[in-house]
């Protein structure tokens, strides 16, 4: 026997069945299972950091849909949220690296 206790994408009890295992699983409420999906998005940045996989990074944005989701925030809404932050800010697209700030 493994033990995970972890949040698992919605799919993973068919494939372990599949492969010739049997699993236990619980459902757990909404505000349960937001706890374990900040847990799970440690677990793929860490994941990421380790082998730098695009896939991991996928990942990452799966969990933070489900975060948002969980936040009651729509994509939608999120994605507002991102385009409003965008500009009001900008991206991250010009590589920019802050070293210090001084008051004139």
């Amino acid at each position: 026997m493994v033990v995970y206790k972890k949040a698992i994408r919605d799919k993973i009890p068919d494939i372990i069945k599949d492969s010739g295992y049997s699993c236990n699983i619980e459902k757990l409420s909404d505000t349960d299972f937001l706890k374990e999906m900040e847990k799970k998005l440690d677990e793929e940045l860490t994941e990421y950091k380790e082998n730098g996989s695009v896939e991991e990074l996928a990942d990452m944005i799966e969990v933070i849909m489900r975060i948002s989701e969980l936040q009651g925030c729509s994509m939608n809404d999120f994605e507002k949220i991102r385009r409003n932050k965008a500009k009001k800010r900008g991206t991250f697209k010009e590589n920019l690296f802050l070293i210090d700030t001084s008051k004139n």
